[in-house]
């Protein structure tokens, strides 16, 4: 994933700092405790398609 990429995103719902997990493929919001995938390079930044985290996984 492009790091230039990363700069400019921000999680959708709190506007706040996503972290790039490169192994899960996904982009994580820790206050939200959002998970949004990546596929194929692509972030998809939707609501609906994001996945919960539970506490110790942030």
């Amino acid at each position: 994933m492009d790091p230039r990429l990363l700069d400019i995103l921000v999680c959708p719902v709190c506007k706040g700092e996503l972290i790039y997990k490169k192994v899960e493929q996904e982009l994580v919001c820790k206050p939200c405790r959002l998970a949004y995938p990546v596929r194929d390079g692509i972030p998809v930044m939707l609501e609906a398609e994001a996945r919960q985290i539970q506490e110790g996984e942030a």
